[in-house]
C-alpha cells in the first residue's frame, strides 16, 4: 500500500477493495469487525497509525442473566486499527450506554461522562473504552466507521467547509461543525442521524468522516466510496502549484543526510532535559515538497487541524532558518540556541493565554517537529516509535494542507481548542497512566561485535530496558541474523545494523554519523569487537602481533574516539563499557599478542575515564573470562589453540574452565551482559574507570 509519504502519483491512485466476501463468511461478527478495521488501518491514506476507530453493534448472551442483549464493540482507548485483534476492543451493553443520556449534565459536566464507562462494561473486559464511545454508540447503525483520511481532514480544514462538503456529496454525506470529541458530539451525531435518514456519513469540521451501514462489508465499502470520490475530485482540481510552488531547490539526498547527521545530536542534546530524546529523519518527496515552498513559514505556523494530528505533533513546528542555495550548516547549528529558545518562550506564551484554572502544569515546552528548507523534517519523542509515528502524523497534515489550500483556504484548529485538547484532564490523566520509564529509556546504545554471543546478549539486555541499539560487526551473514532476532523480539523501531570493520577508521566514523541520522545521537558504547589467537612467543608471527593490536587496541581507539566526540557534541553525558579480559590483567602461556593488546585495552579505559569526566562520560571495564558458549572466536583455531596450551580436547574446555574458577562456576554471555548494564544504568551513576571482572573468580585477575 502506498503510504503517506509516497510521491504524488502514488498518493493519487485510487483505493483497492479488499474485502473478501467468502473469508469474511466465516467469521463471527465481532471477528468482522478486526478484519475491517484491518483492512482500513493498511493504508494510511484512510487513517493514520492509531488514528479513527470502528465499532459493531452484535447481539450477545449476557453472561449473567442468558438473556440476548446488543453490546457495542468499540475499539478501546489508544488502539490502532490496522493492526488491533479482538482483545483491542471494549465491549458495553448498549442499554446502559443509552441510560447515561439521563445522567447527562450538559457541557460544563462533559469529562463525568467518561467516568460512567466502566460501569456499561459487557462481559468484565478489562480493555478501556475510549472517548469516542459515545459517538459511536449513538449512531442508529449496527456498523459505524470513524477515520482520519487526509482527502477528507482537507475538506474539513478548508474555510468553506460545509459548502465543499455539500458541492462534493450532495445530501449522502452531512457535515457538523468543530466540536471536541465526547458526549455531546455523540448526541449531535445521533440528531444528525434521525434527522438524515438517507445520510451514509457525516463530516465532522477540523477533524475527519463518520460513515456507517447495516453490515460490516457495506460499512467498509461506503467508507472507501467516500474517501475516494474525495480523492478523485481533489484530482480533478486544476489549481495553482501546491504551497505556493517551490521556493528552494532540495540538496541532493547524500548531503540532505549531512544536515542531518550534524543537527540531531546538537538538538537531541539541547531537548534531552528531564527524559532523553530519540529522532527520525524523513526527506521524503511529500516533506520536500512543503519544506521547499513559498508557503512553508505562513502555512507551518497555522499549527494543524485534526485532534489526532495536533496531539502527536504539537501546536506548530519549529522551522530552522536554513537556505539551501548556499548551506552553511556550521551558522545552522550555531543558531540553533537562539531558535529553540524562542519556540520554547512563544510556548510559554501560549499555554500563558489558554491556560485555564483547572489546567494541568506545562508539560515540555520543546518542539516535536523541525522542518529545515531543503532538507526535509526531523521529529524527536521520547522513544523512537513515536518519534517516526509524530513524523507521519505531520506528513498527514501536510497532505492536508495542500488539498486545503489549493481550493480554499487551510484553518489550523483555533488556539484555545488546539490548548483544550493538549491539556485536557483527561489526556492529562492517561498520561499519568502511563508506566514508569524502563531504565535505560530513550538511550541509544552503539554495540561493536553485535552478532557474536557477548554483543548479542548485551544487545537485547539493553533492549528489554527500553534501549534502542546499533549492532555493527563485520560478520555480515550473522549480523543480518541478529538483527531478525532482536528485531522480532523487540520491535523494528528499536534495532539498527551495521557492518563495520572497527580498524577503518572512515567507516567507524561513517557507522557513528550513520547512528545520528537513525536515532539522534549515541549515550552507551559496548565496545566488544574481537579475535583472538594462541602461539608461544618465539612463534609469534608480526601479522599475528599486528592483527591483535589492530583489531584490539587501534579498533577501540577508533570507536571510542568517534562515540566521545559525539557525545560530547551532545553534551548530555554517556556511557562506555569495554569488554576487556581477564587476559588483560592476568598474563596466559601462548596469548603475548591476545594479552597485550587486552591490556591496552584497559588502560585506553582508564585514560579515556580521565579526560571523559569533564564531559559527564563515564567509561568502564568488564572482564571475562572464557565464556565460550555463543562466542565467534571460540568456534575457530583459537578453541583448538588453548585447548593444546592445556594438553586437551577442545571438547574438554569449558569444564576445564569451570573447575579453574574460584566459584566452580560457567560464565555466560548473559553474565557479561548483566555488568554491561550495571555500568550502563545510573545503578553505577557515580562509577567511572572501574572493571567488574566475571570470570568465576580467579586470583591472579583480581584488580588489587
Amino acid at each position: 500500500m502506498p503510504s503517506q509519504n509516497s510521491s504524488p502519483n502514488e498518493r493519487n491512485k485510487p483505493l483497492a477493495d479488499l474485502w473478501n466476501a467468502n473469508r469474511a463468511q466465516a467469521m463471527s461478527e465481532p471477528e468482522r469487525l478486526v478484519y475491517r478495521s484491518n483492512l482500513l488501518g493498511s493504508d494510511k491514506r484512510i487513517t493514520n497509525y492509531g488514528g479513527g476507530n470502528t465499532s459493531a453493534k452484535v447481539m450477545e448472551k449476557d453472561p449473567l442473566t442468558g438473556e440476548t442483549v446488543e453490546v457495542l464493540w468499540v475499539k478501546g482507548s489508544g488502539g490502532d486499527v490496522g493492526t488491533i485483534r479482538l482483545d483491542g476492543f471494549a465491549t458495553l451493553y448498549m442499554n446502559k450506554l443509552q441510560a447515561l443520556k439521563r445522567l447527562y449534565r450538559g457541557l460544563a459536566h462533559e469529562d463525568e461522562m467518561v467516568g460512567y464507562l466502566p460501569h456499561c462494561t459487557f462481559n468484565l473486559n478489562p480493555r478501556a473504552a475510549s472517548i469516542d464511545t459515545p459517538l459511536h454508540a449513538f449512531v442508529p447503525k449496527k456498523h459505524v466507521d470513524h477515520m482520519h483520511p487526509d482527502a477528507i481532514i482537507a475538506i474539513a480544514a478548508s474555510e468553506n467547509s460545509k459548502a465543499l462538503t455539500q458541492a462534493i456529496f450532495g445530501t449522502d454525506i452531512g457535515w457538523l461543525p468543530w466540536k471536541r470529541p465526547g458526549f455531546e458530539l455523540g448526541l449531535w451525531l445521533e440528531k444528525f442521524c434521525l434527522e438524515n435518514p438517507t445520510a451514509r456519513g457525516v463530516i465532522l469540521e477540523s477533524h475527519g468522516l463518520f460513515t456507517w451501514a447495516d453490515t460490516a462489508e457495506e460499512c467498509y465499502r461506503v467508507t472507501i466510496e467516500i474517501i475516494s470520490k474525495a480523492m478523485a475530485w481533489f484530482d480533478g482540481q486544476s489549481g495553482s502549484p501546491a504551497f505556493g510552488g517551490e521556493k528552494v531547490k532540495a540538496l541532493a539526498a547524500a548531503d540532505r543526510r549531512a544536515v542531518a547527521e550534524r543537527l540531531m545530536p546538537v538538538i537531541r542534546g539541547m531537548i534531552s532535559g528531564a527524559e532523553r530524546k530519540l529522532g527520525h529523519f524523513d526527506d521524503s518527496p511529500a516533506v520536500l515538497e512543503f519544506v521547499c515552498s513559498h508557503r512553508l513559514p505562513d502555512l507551518a505556523a497555522l499549527g494543524t487541524s485534526c485532534p489526532d494530528h495536533f496531539l502527536r505533533t504539537k501546536i506548530r513546528p519549529l522551522v530552522l532558518d536554513f537556505d539551501p542555495a548556499r548551506p552553511d550548516i556550521e551558522g545552522l547549528v550555531a543558531g540553533l540556541p537562539a531558535a529553540v529558545a524562542a519556540y520554547r518562550e512563544d510556548y510559554a506564551a501560549y499555554y500563558e493565554r489558554c491556560k485555564r484554572h483547572d489546567s494541568p502544569p506545562m508539560r515540555d515546552p520543546n518542539a516535536v517537529v523541525y522542518l529545515i528548507p531543503g532538507v526535509g523534517m526531523i521529529t524527536f519523542a521520547r522513544d523512537k516509535a513515536t518519534a517516526r509515528i509524530s513524523g507521519e502524523f505531520y506528513v498527514n497534515a501536510i497532505n492536508v494542507m495542500r488539498g486545503a489550500s489549493s481550493v480554499s483556504r487551510y484553518c489550523g484548529l483555533p488556539e484555545q481548542e488546539a490548548f483544550d485538547i493538549e491539556y485536557w484532564l483527561l489526556e492529562e490523566a492517561k498520561l499519568q497512566r502511563m508506566p514508569k520509564p524502563k531504565a535505560l529509556a530513550g538511550k541509544v546504545a552503539f554495540i561493536t561485535g553485535g552478532a557474536g554471543g557477548i554483543g548479542k546478549a548485551t544487545a537485547n539486555r539493553f533492549l528489554q530496558d527500553g534501549a534502542c541499539v546499533v549492532i555493527a560487526d563485520i560478520d555480515a551473514e550473522a549480523l543480518d541474523t541478529a538483527h531478525r532476532e532482536l528485531a522480532s523480539l523487540h520491535g523494528s523501531d528499536q534495532v539498527r545494523s551495521i557492518r563495520l570493520d572497527v580498524t577503518d577508521e572512515a567507516a567507524v566514523d561513517a557507522s557513528f554519523r550513520q547512528s545520528a541520522v537513525e536515532f539522534g545521537g549515541v549515550d552507551i558504547l559496548l565496545s566488544n569487537a574481537g579475535i583472538s589467537s594462541s602461539a608461544p612467543y618465539d612463534e609469534t608471527e608480526l601479522s599475528m602481533w599486528n592483527r591483535n593490536m589492530d583489531i584490539l587496541a587501534k579498533g577501540y581507539f577508533l570507536v571510542s574516539r568517534a562515540a566521545f566526540r559525539l557525545m560530547k557534541r551532545q553534551k548530555i553525558g554517556g556511557e562506555m563499557v569495554f569488554v576487556a579480559s581477564k587476559n588483560g590483567l592476568a598474563a596466559s602461556p601462548n596469548a603475548a599478542a591476545y594479552c597485550t593488546a587486552k591490556a591496552a585495552e584497559i588502560h585506553l579505559a582508564r585514560c579515556l575515564a580521565l579526560e571523559g569526566a569533564e564531559f559527564g562520560i563515564r567509561v568502564n571495564v568488564v572482564n571475562p573470562d572464557a565464556v565460550l558458549r555463543g562466542s565467534k572466536i571460540w568456534t575457530g583455531e583459537w578453541r583448538e589453540q588453548r585447548a593444546a596450551a592445556y594438553n586437551m580436547s577442545p571438547d574438554e574446555l569449558e569444564e576445564h574452565y569451570r573447575k579453574r574458577s574460584m566459584l566452580k562456576r560457567s560464565v555466560y554471555p548473559e553474565d557479561i551482559a548483566e555488568a554491561a548494564f550495571f555500568l550502563a544504568s545510573d545503578m553505577s551513576a557515580k562509577s567511572t574507570g572501574n572493571i567488574i571482572n566475571v570470570d568465576a573468580g580467579n586470583a591472579q585477575s583480581f584488580t588489587r
